[in-house]
């Protein structure tokens, strides 16, 4: 049993949905789930709809409204035949009444809350689901439809919703043994939930990768599968640097670290349920369906290069927080981290020294509290307009010379903050916003310029 999760960009129309058909296909032995995200495009333009509709903009709204809904339904029209094309037109005009629906009620109030934002989102998975199932049938596979909001139980944090694993797992696998065994293929939606009540809830932007690792958790499946438009986990950016390499192999611990710090193949959260259960995932690529991809398991593979991949993310805000006082002063790191609690603020990276505690964050929204928190007990800097780096390898900590590898290459370059000790498997480091890319290359440079072929190969 395997569970298949494909990006927008794999069902971005008809063409790209024959290819995910294809890869089902090739992969029926093995009773495959498939997970799918919406349509490229589609998300971005729903939650433009709610943002013009409330606005006051109404006829802008309706017009993104019509783009999209023709757009799925010249995808149905030119994958299914009969009365299936009827019936899937019916059934995305219902869904872009509702919508209307929507934009109206928005234009009326003014406002738009996060619960409508989760409902108008809902859309693009549930439109991509509904023509690819059909299309299933239409090639003669016996896909069925399955709405995940029956199944992804959440809290009812709007736009970031908590999945609640003990209530989804059980009616998971009610709902989902039955057709595996009946040999169909079931269909779900990534990234939507909804509350016990059944509110429509979304789990966050790229949550169609965690909802794969959920359900493949909660069935307790032999792999899971993201595909996406990439060859599989590469050495870094290919927008930065051409001539990257796919890893083969690669650790859990190492594609967590990677995707938090900035690798956009995997969403953060992906491998988590993965993880608890031990089910290996593979990233693929939807448009060579017969290349292998790169291997993610709970082991780390032995390399004759130290450093498996180089990622990087920019927008980041660093806080500089002193204190004279702070010297053996008890207690005042759980001062800083509970105003940090308090306003909700995600903290990447730390760094301390006797007087002085540098932190950064990728999320400024509530960043004026925080910062008005803080200096009720020390003086606080704030540095915007950084970018994080983080090479990543197994057990970077002991290995010797890499870290002087790692600072060698960028010696030209202003460092603006170190983070090694808290984990084995990585450096991290803080550069301006405008060094990051030269920063990459020259590090790419450094670690690939004979990478190890048992853990890589050419892209």
């Amino acid at each position: 049993m395997i569970v298949m999760k494909f990006g927008g960009t794999s069902v971005k129309d008809q063409t790209a949905m024959w290819r995910v058909i294809e890869a089902v296909a090739k992969f029926r032995d093995r009773h495959p789930i498939v997970v799918l995200s919406a349509v490229a495009g589609a998300t971005n333009g729903l939650l433009t709809i709610g943002d013009l509709a409330y606005r006051g903009k109404r006829e802008e709204a309706e017009a993104i409204s019509h783009k999209l809904r023709e757009h799925h339904l010249s995808v149905a029209r030119q994958l299914l035949t009969g009365s299936r094309i009827s019936r899937t037109e019916a059934s995305i005009s219902a869904c872009f009444g509702e919508i209307s629906n929507i934009i109206q009620g928005l234009y009326l109030l003014g406002e738009c809350s996060l619960r409508t934002k989760d409902a108008l989102a809902s859309f693009g998975e549930r439109l991509s689901t509904l023509i690819f199932a059909e299309a299933l049938v239409e090639k003669g596979y016996p896909g069925v439809l399955v709405d995940s909001r029956e199944l992804i139980k959440t809290d009812s944090s709007f736009t970031q919703a908590v999945v609640l694993q003990d209530v989804s797992f059980p009616l998971l696998r009610e709902r989902l043994q039955p057709l595996l065994e009946a040999g169909q293929i079931p269909v779900l939606q990534g990234f939507i939930g909804a509350t016990q009540d059944g509110i429509t809830t979304t789990i966050g932007r790229g949550g169609s990768d965690y909802t794969a690792s959920l359900v493949g958790a909660a069935v307790n499946a032999d792999e899971i599968q993201i595909w996406t438009d990439v060859p599989g986990i590469l050495t870094t950016d290919p927008r930065i640097v051409p001539e990257v390499y796919k890893i083969k192999t690669i650790s859990f611990a190492e594609a967590s670290e990677l995707a938090y710090f900035g690798a956009k193949v995997l969403h953060p959260s992906t491998l988590l349920p993965a993880v608890i259960r031990n089910i290996p995932v593979q990233v693929c690529n939807s448009a060579a369906i017969d290349q292998p991809g790169t291997f993610i398991s709970a082991n780390s593979v032995p390399s004759k290069t130290p450093v498996k991949a180089i990622a990087c993310k920019k927008g980041i805000t660093i806080i500089n927080i002193y204190s004279t006082r702070m010297l053996l002063a008890h207690g005042f790191l759980l001062r800083i981290f509970e105003a940090f609690e308090k306003y909700k603020t995600v903290v990447d990276v730390v760094s301390t020294s006797e007087v002085n505690v540098s932190l950064t964050i990728d999320s400024t929204t509530r960043l004026e509290p925080l910062l008005e928190e803080l200096r009720k007990f020390a003086d606080v800097e704030v540095e915007e307009d950084a970018a994080v780096i983080c090479v990543v390898g197994d057990d970077l900590r002991n290995t010797p010379g890499v870290s002087g590898r790692i600072f060698s290459a960028v010696s030209s370059i202003n460092v603006r903050m170190i983070s090694q000790g808290a984990s084995r498997i990585n450096v991290t480091f803080l550069v301006g916003g405008n060094k990051m890319e030269e920063a990459v290359r020259a590090l790419h440079n450094e670690f690939f310029q004979s990478p190890d072929p048992a853990t890589f190969e050419p892209c």
